[in-house]
């Protein structure tokens, strides 16, 4: 991202650039007759000629095609071979190329990730152009949640759920209100500057991210990016925020997630920055460095579905490995937890925003790992001037030493805020000090705690009294860092002096028409994952098919009035199983959003561009489902066997397909979990189905009622059938009373339309198909993750106002004491459950896997992927292991090896238990395994599950008094 500046000052930058472009050839030419001998010294000037040859080729080419051609070298960069340098573009690298390349540049990651970084701010800065950076100021910021007050346990029954309706409804003026509010962050001030990695310490305080980006909260204060409100311009996309979550889809690989992401963020001013920078060099006649020129080409190209920049960020996490594996999720086998936090970072770093929050970085993470990242971070921020602030609990000495900042928090408050080599004299000035050989992000999390800060008093001549965080903030306002900071903030951020690329005033990166070019194949993949749903619904229309065949043979049926009901029956039949064939899409819908949810308020895309490509590419699967029944069943039922009358029953069977999978997304959307969305589901199929005019006729429904035929899709879909077939040559035999057999039938339905209202069914079904897509695209628009209200008891809230009330230490002194005692109460009372210590062996374990169809469709040639190999341990009763290993080790893997967790792939060698081999039947009973991912029934409490673990695994003698213990 690049700024011009005035033409004084790009005077001295441009002389610069074109002494650096006449002194190239004189300083190569030196370079080479020092280092070679005579007679290779012709040949490397003439490969040098050559490369110089191969630049000005470059140059002569239009603006367009300048900006992603570059010299691409296929040599590993050990020596100089003019001969394997090519001129290419860079847009069309394969994948091999560009992980070659990769690997040549980024070689060891700390050190030549920071080359590359330090030689593109070199490029820019002698093209005398600066980078943008962001300043973020927040004053007087302070979130309170609202919450309901309760008597009893603060649980969302239905009576509290009713009095909550009731007094919502009923709020007068005079009567008590039920509802509290609690701080979650009181009054905080400060500044993040760009080019330093600041950390937020101590508890994970999500909320003060959630602000900066602007995600839904009650707040008040002001949060300024360059002097800008946040209402003035669009923080989602000038900074990026990186959850504790992670949320991706599971049927997408690595590689794919991160390309998407890059695609959806786009380039934004990466493209003016190369564009100028280019411009300057070739008045300069500067030749650029081939590897930095292909990178910095290579990320500011638009429209590109696979980027060199995924490579680069796969490499950078180190998750180049698990590049072509599935995400996964709890019920799909792909990467683990680690690679999963790793690959939630990429997502997000992968654009070109220039502020990052991040929360929780290093959850899943091991030390290596989460120190190779903060340092690229550390890296990012010193030299391209970004603004990173990154929350970490209780990190590593050598990680928190990376920080430049570190705002410490604790109950909301800001107890210090400044830089990472004062804290300690902060403190010191409190009155406590770090021991020498303690970590000092140990020392933080314990020195503000009642419980531990007694240890690190050091005043002697004074005795320790606990000093609340209160103290601790008011000292941190008295002291020269906290004046220091209000010192910044009194001095206002002038707007004019921000960069004109640093604030981002436009929702979304690309057009409408990328947009939704985008989603539509990224929509196109998904449904190829899934593919086995398709397949699976396809069977079971045969089957169904077949049934009917069977049932409603041709042979057994004539062309009278009494046969004519089994004809309509038949219609109604193969309605119903088409308008069914659509549910599956309920819950591939609330599977989906999650993820859906986290990129619209990234603004990576708007609803519309998802909800029409989902519409559209269901369109090929409806009008797949209609002609496979129609085929199938059409002539062996022993319809009307004219031609177009075949179609027309095609058509309307494909439009009845499509309203209905389209109405079930429509309920997906406003119900968004699985439980609510099929609830609301068979609650409208009944009502469908019971106005479709088949189970009660039109004609005998009550007067005021009839609009409910004229809203179900299996109203249109049976006047759409039965007319198409009634009114056929065929049924038109004379019956007394001057009608045909057709009129008859039909009128005895209470269906006695004309042959124009096809078209009005097909019509129909249509225009409710485009209402119930328009109705999904309005939910996912303005409608948010689900939410239950918060509920808090009487006694907690009151404990919460006693814990904010109180200022000195000798109240909290005396809980503490009485916390201490309860717990050693509580500590006598355990029980000692009797169970059998059971030693567990293995020996030369082997887990193998198929080899995942995307690396197969890379190049690999192996079948089987082995993921564990010859693994030989015991576990011994009375003897705690751990079990260690850099993230994506295969820690997890044997884990579940072990607890017999594994349902796919091939397991050999011998695992015993207590000498005898392992039989899981009776294993599971006598085995618990915690598992990474925290998979809970959301809807009971924490006490609730436990009981209930425990009435299932503790043995049947265990009297309930005991178990509940």
């Amino acid at each position: 991202m690049a700024q011009l500046v005035g033409n004084d000052e790009i005077e001295s930058p441009r002389s610069e650039l074109i002494e650096t472009g006449k002194s190239l050839r004189s300083s190569l030419q030196h370079h080479i007759s020092s280092s070679r001998s005579s007679s290779e010294l012709n040949s490397v000037k003439d490969d040098v000629d050559n490369e110089l040859a191969l630049w000005a080729k470059i140059d002569r080419l239009p603006t367009f095609e300048r900006l992603r051609s570059s010299l691409f070298d296929e040599s590993d960069g050990s020596k100089v071979d003019v001969q394997g340098k090519r001129v290419v573009d860079v847009t069309k690298l394969g994948a091999l190329e560009r992980q070659m390349f990769v690997e040549k540049l980024i070689k060891d990651i700390e050190n030549d990730n920071l080359r590359l970084l330090q030689k593109m701010r070199n490029r820019v800065e002698k093209a005398g152009l600066e980078l943008p950076r962001v300043e973020v100021r927040y004053k007087n910021l302070r979130v309170e949640a609202k919450c309901e007050v309760v008597r009893g346990k603060p649980l969302p029954t239905l009576w509290n759920s009713l009095k909550s309706i009731v007094f919502d409804c009923a709020k007068l003026p005079g009567l008590k209100s039920h509802e509290s509010k609690i701080t979650i962050i009181d009054e905080v001030n400060g500044i993040i500057k760009p080019g330093r990695a600041s950390s937020l310490h101590l508890p994970s305080f999500e909320h003060i991210f959630h602000l900066f980006i602007l995600f839904p909260q009650q707040v008040s204060g002001e949060v300024l990016y360059n002097g800008y409100k946040l209402e003035e311009f669009v923080p989602q996309k000038t900074s990026t925020y990186v959850s504790q979550d992670d949320l991706h889809m599971p049927t997408m690989t690595v590689r794919e997630t991160l390309d998407f992401s890059a695609r959806c963020q786009g380039v934004r001013s990466r493209a003016e920055i190369m564009a100028e920078v280019s411009r300057r060099e070739k008045h300069a006649g500067v030749v650029p460095d081939p590897d930095v020129d292909i990178y910095m080409k290579a990320i500011s190209a638009e429209g590109q579905r696979t980027t060199l920049q995924t490579d680069y960020i796969l490499k950078i996490l180190g998750l180049d490995i698990c590049a072509d594996i599935w995400v996964g999720d709890a019920m799909r086998r792909g990467i683990s937890g680690g690679q999963k936090k790793r690959l939630t970072i990429g997502e997000m770093i992968i654009g070109p925003t220039k502020a990052l929050f991040m929360d929780e970085i290093s959850n899943g993470l091991d030390s290596s790992t989460t120190y190779q990242i903060v340092s690229c971070l550390k890296q990012l921020a010193h030299i391209t001037n970004a603004t990173i602030l990154v929350a970490l609990l209780q990190p590593a000495p050598e990680i928190f030493d990376l920080f430049d900042d570190i705002i410490l928090m604790e109950g909301g408050k800001v107890v210090y805020h400044g830089p990472c080599s004062c804290v300690l004299e902060f403190f010191e000035d409190c009155g406590f000090k770090c021991p020498e050989r303690k970590g000092v992000a140990d020392f933080l999390q314990e020195v503000i705690s009642r419980k531990d800060q007694a240890q690190y008093w050091n005043q002697a001549e004074q005795s320790w009294s606990y000093i609340s965080v209160d103290l601790f903030c008011k000292k941190f306002k008295e002291s020269t860092f906290g004046k220091k900071v209000d010192e910044d903030l009194s001095k206002p951020f002038t707007k004019s002096h921000s960069h004109k690329n640093a604030i981002s005033f436009s929702k979304y990166s690309l057009s409408k028409w990328e947009l939704f070019r985008a989603c539509m194949s990224r929509e196109y993949l998904l449904m190829r994952r899934i593919s086995f749903i398709y397949v699976f619904q396809t069977v079971q229309l045969v089957i169904n098919a077949f049934i009917a065949m069977t049932v409603f043979l041709r042979t057994r049926m004539g062309i009278d009035v009494n046969h004519a009901n089994t004809y309509l029956g038949a219609l109604f039949f193969s309605l119903l199983i088409l308008f069914f064939d659509g549910i599956p899409e309920m819950a591939i819908t609330v599977a989906r959003l999650p993820v859906f949810y986290k990129q619209r308020d990234l603004y990576f895309y708007p609803a519309w561009s998802y909800t029409i490509a989902s519409t559209i590419l269901k369109v090929p699967l409806s009008l797949f489902a209609a002609l496979i029944w129609t085929s199938l069943t059409y002539y062996v039922i022993g319809y009307s066997p004219e031609p177009g009358r075949f179609f027309r029953h095609s058509i309307l069977l494909f439009a009845l397909h499509f309203a209905a999978t389209s109405m079930f997304r429509f309920l997906a959307s406003i119900s968004r979990t699985m439980v609510a969305s099929f609830s609301a589901g068979f609650l409208s199929t009944l009502a469908i189905v019971l106005f479709s005019g088949f189970i009660i006729p039109k004609s005998s429904m009550p007067t005021w009622l009839k609009w409910g035929f004229w809203v179900s899709p299996l109203g249109y879909g049976d006047i759409g059938l039965a007319v198409n077939e009634f009114l056929a040559p065929r049924w038109q035999n004379t019956l007394a009373g001057n009608t045909t057999i057709g009129k008859e039938a039909l009128e005895n339905r209470g269906l006695n339309f004309g042959a124009y209202f096809f078209r009005l069914s097909v019509g129909g079904l249509l225009g409710l198909a485009i209402l119930f897509n328009i109705g999904f695209t309005l939910a996912l628009t303005f409608l948010n993750p689900p939410s239950s209200r918060v509920i808090i008891s009487n006694e907690k809230l009151s404990r919460i106002e006693e814990s904010e009330d109180s200022s000195s230490g000798a109240d909290k002194d005396a809980k503490s004491k009485i916390y201490e005692k309860t717990m050693s109460k509580h500590h006598q009372d355990r029980l000692v459950l009797p169970f059998e210590p059971l030693t567990l062996v293995f020996q030369d374990v082997q887990y193998y896997i198929e080899t995942p169809l995307e690396m197969r469709e890379r190049g690999s040639t192996e079948k089987q992927l082995q993921l564990l190999c010859d693994i030989t341990g015991a576990l011994r009763p009375g003897i705690l292991t751990a079990l260690m290993g850099v993230s994506g080790a295969g820690k997890t893997t044997l884990l579940d090896v072990l607890a017999g967790r594994k349902t796919s792939g091939a397991i050999e060698g011998d695992i015993r238990i207590g000498g005898y081999p392992k039989v899981q039947e009776t294993f599971a009973r006598i085995s618990g395994y915690c598992e990474q991912s925290d998979v809970h029934s959301p809807q009971i409490t924490v006490g609730e599950s436990i009981v209930y673990s425990a009435w299932l695994r503790l043995h049947p003698k265990i009297d309930s008094r005991t178990k509940f213990v």
